[in-house]
């Protein structure tokens, strides 16, 4: 009896360990360039290209967390069958740099207050757009960061062409667990997004342990 509530124990442990270990691997924040190879990086705040004008990464990385990371895989090749393809312009995002775009611009619905944090802090979160399979964008209602109601996903004063590469995206990106902003048409959030805590890991550190 005593031998077989050992066992039954040190099973016990053992799926605990598996389950702590799966837990583990789903929160590892993932190269994005190095899973989806041949994916476009404009990695806009690694540059002054950006609506604060200020260079707020030191390096042109992209990041997401491992589920995220292999579903946008998903998004990508299922694009490629159709002639098109993925450019991404920021995913994971530290909290102090978000802390930063509030002091620049500190309006809920296009910059997400730090107090709360934002699911790019959390590595659940990315902003991209379509490109052609020889790296041209395809029409889209704004440039990126445009916090104007034309960048909105109900907005629908545009060209037909234009709308339907906006929903192009969005179905696509639906179909793999990804959900589209309303004030956004770049920005997507992963499903269960919230699970994830809030990181502040710099861009600078992050490629040495990831």
């Amino acid at each position: 009896m005593v031998k077989c509530q050992r066992n039954a124990l040190l099973v016990a442990a053992l799926l605990l360990c598996i389950v702590c270990a799966s837990c583990k691997d789903e929160d590892t924040l993932v190269n994005v360039e190095k899973l989806i190879p041949g994916i476009v990086l404009d990695i806009r705040y690694a540059t002054t290209n950006n609506f604060t004008g200020k260079q707020l990464y030191p390096v042109a990385k992209c990041y997401l967390r491992k589920p995220a990371a292999e579903n946008l895989k998903l998004v990508q090749e299922d694009l490629h069958g159709m002639g098109y393809a993925l450019k991404v312009f920021d995913a994971y995002r530290p909290l102090s740099v978000q802390k930063k775009m509030w002091e620049v611009y500190p309006h809920e619905g296009f910059v997400a207050n730090p107090a709360k944090g934002s699911r790019h802090n959390r590595g659940a979160a990315v902003d991209l757009t379509l490109i052609t399979l020889d790296g041209k964008e395809v029409p889209m209602p704004t440039g990126y960061d445009d916090f104007t109601e034309k960048a909105h996903r109900r907005y629908m004063d545009l060209p037909e062409n234009v709308i339907k590469n906006r929903k192009l995206l969005s179905d696509v990106m639906r179909k793999h667990g990804f959900h589209g902003l309303p004030t956004e048409w770049w920005h997507f959030d992963f499903q269960n997004s919230e699970k994830y805590e809030i990181l502040d890991i710099d861009y600078s550190a992050i490629g040495k342990g990831h």
